[in-house]
């Protein structure tokens, strides 16, 4: 009896509120057909070599293989501007192993196909643009993602697992906002994800995630999940950083950004006990670039960064993010907390190179090795027990060359055995001492030459290569 009483009380409110379930039915369809066409299905190839080894083994046997062969991979885009045929995809989609790929095709929802052009790149936030000549395009409206609120729904278009399933539409709503740390791999990475229930799967990188007026509010980017497929934890960069970067990359054709010159880690347990603190909110800097403007603000080691402008800081990614999008050369407030006591500081920000050195000055990212070096510093010796040559503990006076301080999963210096912490003081037959020694001897390899490096790792040395 209970059981009947429940069932029609659930079929009252069911068919009782139906006209506002077909009312939010024709919403999502409405929204649908009028962002379909701006959504398009990206096709990237790229031709590898084989394996040389693996060539002359199969030879030796008779059996010949093919020196090289053709690999396809797909994502998804966002049609951004109808009249110069921009379209907005992810950076991982058409760039692979260290270079872009040598074949994006873009498939409209009319079927037509065309040749794109990779106009920018901006791996920091793992945006690409790219171009196509085409007539009758649509572009999406734009939306303001500062504006996302928490539990309001959304909807995802793109392309999962197959181009067949194109323009496959899924729904949620936003799970979170100002996510970071979702992506560990690689180099500078500028994080501010919002964060979906909406199924996103493998194809679905560069789709549009789109609020229920019909706006771009971020581009769909990645997932977390041990299968590869959809567990309903998505991730989209918000359109405001989409905006930006578009704008960057087709005037001046990289991002442009501020930069502050510290070394900073999130405040933990240890520290916040340590430092007897009243909450575990901010982050701490471990290291004032010389020179910088950090440094020349009078900014300190093991001063706390809680504030930025207006905005509360809660973790070193918000002030990251905050930095980078500030004009170069106005000047912002900080407010950290000193020995205790709260103090406002004034920064003079400046522009960030773009010529392959980083902000800070002392590091280099090299993206065809996969490789990341900084110049010696003290904070480096303790964080990787780097020991000189008279002891085990350093001031860094007798020791050479440059410290490996990140790796790319599955690039070039992961697979030739390179570790956090090896300290490179020899390329070929040359000893290096500092960033600008080592990248004067890795240009002048050819390419696929082989680069032989020598390392130092704890107290024992060894040569690496590295494939140019």
């Amino acid at each position: 009896m209970k059981k009947l009483i429940i069932s029609i009380i659930t079929i009252s409110f069911v068919y009782g509120q139906n006209p506002a379930f077909q009312q939010f039915s024709t919403l999502f369809a409405d929204i649908v057909e009028d962002v379909n066409q701006s959504v398009v299905t990206i096709t990237a190839k790229k031709t590898y070599a084989t394996n040389k080894d693996i060539r002359d083994f199969y030879r030796l046997w008779g059996r010949d293989i093919p020196d090289s062969y053709q690999g396809k991979s797909l994502g998804s885009g966002v049609i951004v501007d109808a009249d110069n045929g921009y379209v907005i995809t992810n950076h991982h989609v058409v760039f692979d192993n260290g270079k872009p790929v040598d074949e994006i095709i873009i498939e409209l929802m009319d079927k037509r196909m065309f040749d794109a052009e990779i106009i920018g790149l901006d791996e920091g936030t793992d945006l690409a643009i790219l171009q196509i000549e085409a007539d009758n395009l649509k572009s999406v409206k734009m939306g303001d993602s500062d504006k996302v609120r928490v539990g309001e729904w959304v909807l995802a278009i793109g392309s999962p697992f197959s181009a067949n399933l194109s323009h496959t539409v899924t729904a949620g709503i936003v799970s979170a906002v100002g996510r970071d740390n979702v992506m560990t791999q690689g180099g500078d990475k500028y994080q501010d994800f919002i964060q979906t229930d909406a199924a996103i799967n493998p194809g679905n990188s560069g789709g549009a995630l789109l609020n229920m007026a019909g706006e771009l509010i971020g581009i769909n980017a990645a997932i977390i999940s041990g299968s590869r497929s959809s567990a309903g934890v998505g991730f989209a960069i918000p359109s405001n950083i989409v905006k930006k970067v578009k704008d960057d990359l087709v005037v001046k054709g990289y991002v442009v950004r501020s930069f502050l010159g510290i070394y900073m880690q999130d405040i933990n347990e240890d520290i916040y006990e340590a430092m007897e603190l009243e909450s575990m909110r901010g982050t701490i800097i471990g290291e004032v670039v010389p020179d910088s403007p950090a440094d020349k603000a009078g900014l300190e080691e093991s001063d706390i960064i809680i504030g930025f402008e207006d905005q509360k800081i809660n973790n070193g990614s918000e002030l990251k993010n905050l930095v980078s999008n500030s004009i170069p050369g106005s000047k912002i407030k900080l407010k950290i907390l000193r020995s205790g006591k709260n103090e406002d500081i004034y920064v003079v920000l400046e522009e960030k190179s773009v010529d392959g050195l980083s902000s800070v000055g002392d590091t280099y990212r090299d993206k065809k090795f996969g490789l990341t070096v900084a110049n010696i510093s003290d904070a480096l010796i303790k964080k990787f027990d780097i020991p000189s040559k008279s002891s085990s503990w350093s001031d860094g006076s007798d020791l050479k060359g440059v410290v490996v301080t990140e790796i790319s999963s599955g690039g070039v210096a992961e697979q030739a055995g390179f570790e956090l912490g090896d300290l490179i003081n020899r390329v070929g037959q040359k000893k290096i001492s500092n960033i600008n020694e080592f990248i004067n001897e890795i240009e002048q390899y050819e390419e696929d030459k082989k680069i032989l490096v020598l390392v130092k790792r704890g107290r024992a040395s060894r040569f690496l290569t590295l494939r140019r």
